[in-house]
């Protein structure tokens, strides 16, 4: 059988909202044949038993469910990867609900030859969390080779590669991403393909609802210091690469400047705090980085 789309879904002790989000996947309208690859990094909550249960076939799509106990995000990610079939291979959040058309749109965001990975739209699942960790953009946009991409561009709760594309660079870098001290796994992938010559996109038609559940400013603040730091981290990392050096150089002061410009003085504030956090975490990952053997 032909496996048109591979899913992979990293999960770590959140078995509630994973049983949702398998729900969904299972929900998923299309003819074509894909499969769904669950990846338990650690999890202590029942979620192993969880897994146990789930039918190795949900309609069209094959499941397979996997164990990786390297905590990361990008450990994750790089087993379930590397077990998959699929010539496309997506990736969600275990908070995180796919729409009923997402393998067709899937499918029909990688119809141009020349688009080697996509990013989607992310909406929030409950109107009462707090706006973070979205992309609402309604409108398609290419991402050209050799540019600088904002994170938060595309986001690891909906990202999906052509898995050519993937292995020319290894997965993900496994210095990074949630459960590591920088959580910019997903931006860092998709730099280092933009930088190795392959054209992405932003396809709104690609949708899920983000479950974050985060409702006050103190989740807020707290997953923002996180952000900062990994943001960081990217930053330094394409600044340690001769070919991107002065273009991220340039982004990152502007962005500096910017901040310490803009609003009132509580709000220039902010962003030099978050500057700072930002240059933390720059400083933090050219010290500590772990070079390839």
């Amino acid at each position: 059988m032909a496996i048109s789309i591979s899913v992979v879904v990293c999960t770590r002790n959140r078995v509630d909202k994973l049983r949702r989000c398998v729900q969904a996947l299972a929900a998923i309208h299309t003819d074509y044949d894909w499969e769904l690859l669950i990846v338990d990094n650690g999890s202590d909550d029942g979620t192993s038993v969880f897994l146990a249960s789930l039918p190795s076939q949900y309609g069209k799509a094959r499941v397979i469910t996997m164990f990786e106990p390297k905590r990361g995000a990008a450990a994750a990610r790089n087993t379930g990867f590397r077990q998959t079939r699929g010539h496309i291979v997506a990736f969600t959040d275990d908070d995180c609900y796919v729409s009923k058309d997402y393998i067709d749109a899937l499918i029909s965001a990688f119809e141009t030859p020349e688009i080697g990975f996509v990013g989607g739209r992310i909406l929030r699942y409950e109107q009462t969390d707090i706006k973070l960790t979205i992309q609402e953009s309604e409108h398609y946009l290419v991402l050209r080779p050799r540019t600088f991409i904002a994170a938060g561009t595309v986001q690891g709760a909906n990202m999906a590669f052509r898995r050519v594309v993937l292995d020319r660079i290894r997965g993900f870098d496994e210095n990074l991403g949630a459960g590591t001290n920088f959580a910019c796994e997903d931006i860092d992938a998709v730099a280092a393909l933009l930088w190795g010559g392959i054209t992405g996109a932003y396809d709104p038609r690609v949708l899920v609802y983000h479950h974050h559940g985060r409702k006050t400013q103190r989740e807020e603040s707290e997953l923002m210091k996180t952000y900062d730091k990994g943001r960081g981290a990217y930053y330094a990392k394409y600044i340690l690469r001769s070919d991107s050096r002065s273009e991220y150089i340039r982004r990152w002061l502007d962005s500096i400047r910017r901040g310490a410009m803009t609003g009132d003085l509580k709000t220039r504030f902010w962003h030099v705090r978050q500057s700072l956090r930002e240059l933390f975490g720059g400083f933090r990952y050219v010290a500590t980085r772990r070079f390839p053997k």
